[in-house]
């Protein structure tokens, strides 16, 4: 695994102040913001892509429950209702408040059902996400059919180690582990880390994940060698 250094983009303070900056452009001006990752080239084609990823896997007509860890401004979250998905199975968290106020926003703003998509605060290290209505009564370990990530994961490996020199991060890989179903699906976009860093992070005894699938995204070449700006991998975690 990439062995980033920590940076100002791995911090709370500095997405505040980001989603504080975006949601005051969004109420004078109606810029619904970027597509926030740790590089702005992350774009919306990704989004797209992660989008048709679950419409082949996951259909709409199967009425999963789906989480985005780290929604931002909910530009994928409004992208899997235009697709179909019924908004009340849809759920985003993120741990600044001015991401969750800015979200619910434009939700409200563009009408069609967004305003059922639930927004809420949450730090996916440490808190428990908000348990959708349809899932009302069980227990918040393995709720979720489906979890998302477009570069908090990313975010996360940026942010300061601790004493023995532990990067957050290795938390994370158990977190979607307790939060999925058996069967349950986990995809995630990342610019920082190769497919293969990926599968060795998530596909572990301990996660009890397995490699399912993969988006191609478009290929560039320099200096003689090819390779994409960002990696999504699927893992499926093992059935009992």
């Amino acid at each position: 695994m990439s062995d980033l250094q920590p940076s100002k983009l791995g911090t709370k303070e500095h997405w505040d102040s980001v989603y504080e900056e975006e949601l005051a452009n969004f109420e004078e001006i109606g810029d619904e913001g970027e597509v926030w990752h740790v590089i702005r080239s992350f774009g919306t084609e990704s989004v797209e892509k992660m989008v048709e990823w679950a419409l082949e896997h996951v259909p709409s007509s199967s009425n999963a429950s789906i989480l985005e860890v780290g929604s931002g401004n909910g530009t994928l979250l409004f992208g899997l209702l235009d697709a179909g998905y019924d908004p009340i199975t849809l759920s985003g968290i993120d741990y600044s408040r001015g991401a969750v106020s800015l979200a619910k926003e434009i939700a409200s703003k563009r009408g069609g059902g967004a305003q059922s998509i639930s927004f809420s605060e949450c730090d996916f290290l440490k808190d428990e996400p908000k348990v959708l209505d349809s899932t009302q009564g069980a227990d918040e370990s393995g709720v979720w059919d489906v979890l998302m990530d477009k570069g908090t994961y990313d975010a996360i490996a940026l942010g300061q180690k601790d004493e023995n020199g532990k990067s957050p991060v290795e938390k994370y890989p158990g977190r979607v582990t307790r939060l999925l179903k058996p069967g349950g699906y986990f995809l995630i976009t990342s610019c920082n880390f190769t497919e293969d860093e990926l599968n060795a992070s998530f596909t572990t005894e301990e996660t009890s994940l397995l490699y399912h699938s993969r988006i191609q995204h478009k290929t560039y070449t320099y200096g003689g060698k090819s390779g994409s700006i960002c990696s999504s991998v699927a893992f499926r975690k093992r059935l009992p």
